[in-house]
């Protein structure tokens, strides 16, 4: 299949972008792609590639915008409930972390959580996907998290892994069982962290090996974080996880300056995500590592908070810088990247294409799989948007609607029928 007449093909091409290469987007004017299967074959002029294939079947782009899929790389898309009463608190003047101690905030959602059954998780959880994957999500991160405890823990991984096998987006997993400390360890963070180490590691990879037909190790994350695991015990967590093969992520700055992004570089982890509170010895330590720094700009918005991650420090410093929507119950219930770029744009300062390298290549990068996803280069996954837009700045300048017209996912399309709220398969 050939897609041509895009009036800018933003290619993306060689790999993560970092520091002042931030938004190096490569891109083609009048360009055309061909798909052979799920991958990408080619790249080119429009002109040069219909005549290279000319009885290729084909899509007329319209002279719209044609870029990578979406890859959001930080997301608490599993859960059960919701926690509107919450935000109502929130207004009235209560802080997060008043609210946790009072045991609201993630424990709220732990009891719904560990409440549901596997169908009731996957059946609150598809309606989510569908919405990102309209927006133009390809592939996301999925963290557990809400269950604080082995079985349901094991249970959300259960469901995340049907989801994924169900698709059309694409599932990073991540286990996230120090996501705080469960209420049967209340002021006991060392006792959990002992849990977590001791017990359900291990009894993870075995059930990985067991469940997972062959996929790579989930993610292990932590949330490096005052009223959460401190830097002793997230270092254990991490520690071990790595020991037992699984690759790492970081919750870090989202409120304290801990040293968690330097914990994530100095340990090689795939990313360190929030860096609100982040110092200048943390980001130097990242930027002179490959663990990727994922900003939320929709958590401070969500929250009503004036500190954004520093993300001009974070470049001018020479580091990777990815965005994410940390969707999540609590503080960010929102399945868009738009919304994430827009934000990216007004508070992290980044341009429209900054913001864009940011949500495809470098997110690819923030989940390993810069080599498959988050460009459009031959022999990647044919992972593509086409936009209802003619100019990628678009994308930033515009919020509050859907810019996607069409996406194609590992090589099938999927197209609006004259009706918003949803993509089907053509």
């Amino acid at each position: 299949m050939l897609i041509y007449n895009a009036s800018q093909l933003l290619t993306l091409a060689g790999g993560p972008q970092r520091g002042g290469d931030l938004g190096r987007l490569e891109i083609i004017e009048n360009g055309a792609l061909r798909i052979q299967g799920a991958n990408i074959a080619a790249v080119g002029s429009s002109d040069e590639m219909r005549e290279a294939y000319p009885n290729e079947p084909a899509i007329d782009a319209g002279r719209r915008v044609v870029l990578p899929g979406f890859v959001d790389p930080h997301t608490h898309v599993i859960w059960a409930g919701d926690r509107a009463g919450e935000f109502e608190m929130r207004l009235q003047g209560k802080s997060y972390l008043e609210i946790l101690s009072a045991g609201g905030g993630i424990l709220s959602t732990v009891r719904a959580t560990r409440s549901s059954s596997l169908n009731q998780m996957i059946d609150e959880t598809r309606p989510r996907l569908h919405s990102m994957f309209l927006h133009g999500t390809t592939t996301a991160e999925a963290k557990t998290g809400y269950g604080l405890r082995l079985d349901t823990e094991l249970l959300m991984l259960q469901a995340l892994l049907d989801l994924d096998s169900e698709g059309p987006v694409d599932l990073a997993i991540t286990f996230l069982g120090a996501h705080a400390v469960a209420p049967e360890y209340k002021d006991r963070p060392d006792q959990y962290t002992d849990e977590v180490c001791s017990h359900m590691l291990p009894v993870l990879k075995e059930w990985w090996s067991q469940n997972a037909h062959a996929q790579p190790l989930p993610f292990v994350d932590v949330f490096c974080e005052t009223g959460a695991f401190n830097l002793d015990q997230s270092r254990r967590i991490l520690n071990t996880a790595r020991s037992l093969g699984f690759p790492l992520k970081i919750h870090a700055d989202e409120f304290d300056n801990l040293g968690g992004a330097s914990l994530a570089a100095e340990i090689g982890a795939a990313s360190a995500d929030h860096l609100v509170a982040t110092s200048a010895a943390d980001i130097a330590a990242l930027a002179a590592s490959d663990t990727v720094a994922v900003a939320l700009p929709c958590t401070p918005f969500g929250l009503a908070e004036s500190h954004y991650t520093p993300a001009q420090d974070i470049l001018a410093a020479g580091g990777l810088l990815a965005i994410a929507s940390d969707l999540n119950p609590g503080t960010a219930w929102n399945e868009s990247m738009q919304f994430a770029i827009a934000l990216a744009c007004r508070y992290l300062l980044l341009t429209p294409g900054q913001s864009i390298a940011a949500a495809t290549i470098n997110a690819a990068a923030a989940i390993n799989r810069a080599d498959l996803i988050g460009s459009l280069e031959p022999g990647k996954q044919a992972d593509i948007l086409i936009l209802d837009a003619a100019d990628y700045r678009h994308l930033g300048y515009r919020f509050g609607t859907n810019l996607v017209h069409t996406v194609i996912k590992k090589g099938r399309v999927y197209a609006e029928p004259g009706h918003s709220s949803r993509l089907v398969p053509v």
